[in-house]
């Protein structure tokens, strides 16, 4: 049985020339250390609630590297202006200070 030069199986990465390989949304920064100035700007786009997708392409990194090093830093990544989970809480609270 001769074997083939070019390594044939269904889902293999190996000699694909997609939109992912070729052109990915970041550069490649993987392993990359992050600068002051870059955790500064995660700061600040985390504080304006700027989803991660977008995060990715201004920092240039993968997303899982912004949200483990906003973790490690003790960010939120959560949207400020989402509704508490429990308004009745809310509401006695409002009725008690009046």
């Amino acid at each position: 049985m001769a074997r083939t030069t070019t390594w044939k199986r269904p889902g293999s990465p190996i000699g694909k020339k997609g939109p992912r390989k070729v052109n990915p949304s970041y550069k490649r920064r993987s392993r990359q250390p992050w600068s002051t100035a870059d955790v500064r700007m995660l700061r600040q786009l985390a504080k304006g609630n700027t989803p991660t997708g977008v995060m990715s392409v201004k920092l240039q990194r993968p997303i899982a590297a912004i949200r483990s090093k906003a973790h490690r830093e003790g960010i939120s990544l959560r949207p400020v202006n989402r509704s508490p989970y429990n308004r009745r809480a809310t509401k006695t609270r409002a009725a008690k200070r009046r």
